[in-house]
């Protein structure tokens, strides 16, 4: 992959390289690999481009593409990238005044010891100078724009600035020795913090102020003063939304209450309608049971004709067969008596008159006792069959 070194020796990739092309053909600005302070252009690795503090590529996507797309899109929808690069340049500023209080430590341990009088004089002299290097890059923007009348009325308070200063060096000079006066005493700028020397010319000043690295500090520490009040609106926002649903909520519920309440609360309304239902269930069950109840008679009906028939055809069939039966046996009897009485009878005529007399008389007690037997056995025969 192709690289580059830039001037102050810091690695970097080449910006076109083509992993980077096709990964840029493949996300959108949404994609957490896209930088959210790029798109809002705010990025301290564009800021600081170019600078002693260069830091460098950034890790995440960078695309004025990507940019472009994020500003049409933000118009119609609220994406809120900008908690996203809130904490990304906190976490940068963070840093960056460690490193400003770590400088004034070893300024501390290294410079020698002044009073706290001396110390403000001498602070007075830095202030001075910052406004000086302030103004000065003032009057430089200025005349590169074309604006004449406006920095000379600037190089006016310029030249206010160092009166000022030469009172405050003379202050701060009369309160120290010679000797101590001449060393360099150096202060640590609190922006970008770069130091600063008590003693630097106009020109020296005005290349600090002016330059980018101190003015990308103070951009990126006014964005990130800008992005703080934006989130914080949009929260305020937020929770005012989720507020008011809440409420509108709670309204919702309070008005079901209120509905289910006077619902109870009318007695005669709701007995009604119980008693309706009540009325209509009653009604269905027993049309239910009539039905079933017709079913059931019908099957019943069916079933006793059905065994009437078969007991009348029974009965019927016996009374014919019994009827037969005893037929034959009364034709069987007659048959047989006739035979007797013919045997009988042939018997008589070659027996003696006594005896024929004695016979017949035997003969008719023995039909007369016979025949009653007979009907009484089958009025017997005949009930137990009935």
């Amino acid at each position: 992959m192709p690289a580059y070194f830039n001037l102050q020796g810091s690695f970097r990739k080449a910006p076109h390289s083509p992993s980077r092309d096709t990964t840029r053909q493949r996300i959108k600005f949404s994609d957490d690999r896209v930088c959210k302070s790029h798109l809002l252009n705010c990025c301290p690795h564009d800021v600081l481009s170019g600078t002693r503090m260069d830091l460098g590529e950034c890790l995440k996507v960078h695309d004025l593409a990507l940019r472009a797309d994020y500003e049409i899109a933000s118009k119609e929808q609220d994406f809120f990238f900008e908690l996203d690069a809130m904490d990304h340049l906190q976490s940068f500023i963070a840093d960056c005044d460690r490193r400003t209080e770590v400088s004034k430590k070893r300024l501390a341990e290294t410079q020698e010891e002044i009073s706290a009088e001396v110390a403000a004089k001498a602070e007075r002299v830095h202030e001075l100078n910052e406004e000086i290097g302030k103004l000065l890059a003032k009057v430089e923007q200025l005349g590169a724009e074309g604006n004449v009348e406006e920095s000379q009325k600037v190089m006016d308070e310029v030249e206010k600035a160092r009166a000022k200063k030469r009172e405050a060096e003379e202050v701060y000079r009369n309160s120290m020795p010679a000797s101590s006066f001449q060393q360099q005493k150096l202060r640590v700028c609190e922006v970008c913090s770069a130091y600063l020397g008590l003693h630097d010319n106009d020109r020296r000043l005005a290349d600090h102020f002016g330059g980018k690295l101190h003015l990308g500090f103070i951009e990126i520490r006014e964005k990130l003063e800008e992005l703080k009040r934006v989130v914080a609106e949009k929260q305020e926002k937020r929770n005012q939304e989720r507020l008011k649903r809440r409420e509108e909520r709670e309204r919702e519920e309070r008005e079901k209450l209120r509905r289910s309440r006077s619902h109870s609360k009318n007695p005669k309304r709701s007995r009604s309608r119980e008693h309706r239902r009540h009325r209509s269930r009653s009604m269905s069950r027993e049309r239910k049971r009539r039905t079933r109840s017709k079913s059931r008679e019908k099957r019943h009906r069916h079933r006793s004709r059905s065994s009437s028939r078969s007991r009348s055809r029974s009965h019927q069939r016996s009374r014919h067969s019994s009827r037969d039966r005893s037929r034959e046996r009364s034709k069987r009897r007659s048959s047989k008596e006739r035979f007797r009485n013919q045997d009988l009878a042939s018997r008589d005529r070659d027996r003696s008159p006594r005896d024929r007399d004695r016979k017949d008389k035997k003969r008719s007690y023995e039909s007369a006792n016979g025949r009653s037997e007979d009907r009484r056995s089958s009025e017997e025969r005949e009930a137990g069959e009935i």
